[in-house]
């Protein structure tokens, strides 16, 4: 491990919070660390667990510290090229992530999943599945998903299996990690003021599958341009599913039907409108990655297509919310870029009020605006983005817009614009910050509101 060694740990987040906790239980010296100088030393004490040592330090990071440190531990939200972390690398410190770190303590097989929208979704479903099969107390579901790797890795075992959903920022810091299954749902930019440029956040999207060999899976989306040219590269072995192409070997929909193709045999699978609870194309692509990598990691299809049928929306992802005075309310907070939002609308099936903006990614909205298709009668916007947003909408022709400044005003706004017989949709194509601490608390904050309106509120 990383015994004997001093380790700094950038960041005092849940991931931080779990970098700590775990190299508390080797010999290691740790520096808890976060810029914010707003806090105070004893405000990350506070966070640890009783008993877990570490010098805490807020505020600037004294340079004789950093002249002792070791090996750097980011969390996912510090760029890894900032002043200090380039300081350390050139001083020769190892730079790790908290999935490296918690690679480093895994006993079991790895199942991870990435892509620029779906994973929680399917890393969800993945995780269910593999309950079903291996029993519950064998099975931890990881990540960006919320759970840190770094508190669930001492308690895996050969038997176990963590299902990991990775971020690219998570996948920037790995070195070792190697699932036995992976999967990169698609590819769509995303995250490019962090990233840069298209190139940089492909190549740490594909690291996900960067250690694994021709006896690992690498489960790709054949439709997206990015998925199919990597599996020409890929090291694994690729496995394909498609919403759009016959395939020989692989996933596919064929009308309203999952069927598994091997050279040609086609075995059909499941209905899309009977045996599952998930609406929209995207979703039916969640699954179809979800069967691909249950069955290369040895499930029964039966057992499968059994959790498929139990398994309702992810919260925060086209989650229907609740009906009032005949309009259908949506939570899709989690749609935080244009090309999720473009699943939310494309799950639609009434005249929708949409919710968009936010902060803004650098992220451009045309084919998201050009998703509309008849389908948005009215564009709310709020945040940041709202005016750029406003911009392009009218640029393709899209003239119904309204601008709220807070979000209890837009959501009272979308109130009185949608009549019985229409939607409301949050899905803003654009991340939280600014306004809300996380897309989780926009979301809970949409869904309270809607549960709060009377059958007869004007």
């Amino acid at each position: 491990m990383l015994e004997g060694q001093k380790c700094l740990v950038v960041g005092s987040g849940i991931s931080g919070v779990g970098a700590v906790t775990l190299l508390s239980k080797y010999d290691t010296q740790i520096v808890f660390y976060d810029s914010n100088g707003a806090l105070k030393p004893e405000d990350l004490q506070a966070k640890l667990p009783e008993g877990c040592k570490a010098e805490c330090i807020t505020g600037i990071l004294p340079d004789e510290v950093l002249e002792t440190i070791d090996v750097v531990v980011l969390s996912p939200g510090v760029p890894t090229d900032i002043p200090m972390v380039n300081a350390l690398r050139d001083r020769g410190a190892g730079i790790l992530g908290e999935i490296e770190l918690g690679y480093l303590a895994e006993a079991g097989e790895v199942v991870a999943i990435t892509g620029t929208n779906g994973k929680t979704t399917t890393t969800t479903l993945m995780g269910e599945i593999m309950k079903a099969h291996r029993g519950a107390e064998k099975v931890f579901v990881v990540g960006n998903i919320g759970n840190p790797y770094t508190l669930e890795c001492m308690n895996t075992k050969e038997d176990t299996v963590t299902v990991g959903e990775i971020s690219s920022f998570q996948l920037e810091t790995i070195e070792t990690f190697c699932p036995k299954v992976s999967a990169i749902l698609n590819i769509t930019p995303d995250h490019l003021n962090r990233h840069h440029t298209m190139e940089a956040y492909i190549e740490a999207k594909e690291a996900i599958a960067r250690n694994q060999t021709g006896k690992d899976i690498c489960v790709l989306n054949y439709d997206n341009e990015y998925t199919r040219a990597f599996g020409e590269v890929c090291p694994a072995t690729p496995v394909y599913f498609s919403s759009h192409q016959v395939l020989k070997d692989g996933y596919y929909l064929k009308g309203d039907k999952i069927v598994k193709a091997v050279n040609g045999q086609e075995e059909e699978l499941m209905d899309i409108h009977k045996d599952m609870n998930l609406v929209g194309i995207c979703n039916v692509e969640n699954v179809m990655a979800a069967i691909a990598m249950a069955e290369g990691m040895g499930v029964p299809m039966d057992t499968i297509l059994s959790v498929i049928a139990g398994f309702h929306a992810v919260e925060h992802r086209i989650e229907f919310v609740a009906t009032r005075r005949g309009v259908d309310y949506y939570n899709d907070s989690k749609g935080t870029n244009p090309d999720a939002a473009i699943q939310g609308i494309k799950a639609m099936s009434k005249p929708t009020v949409l919710i968009g903006g936010g902060y803004d990614k650098q992220s451009e909205y045309d084919e998201w605006i050009e998703s509309f298709d008849g389908k948005v009668k009215c564009l709310v916007l709020i945040g940041q983005t709202r005016e750029k947003i406003a911009e392009c909408a009218r640029k393709h022709g899209f003239t119904e817009i309204r601008f709220a400044d807070t979000y209890d005003e837009c959501l009272r706004l979308c109130t009185k614009l949608a009549v019985p017989g229409d939607a409301v949709l949050l899905s803003p194509a654009c991340a939280s910050w600014g306004m809300f601490p996380n897309y989780e608390t926009r979301g809970k904050l949409f869904k309270e509101y809607v549960n709060g309106l009377s059958e007869d509120e004007e």
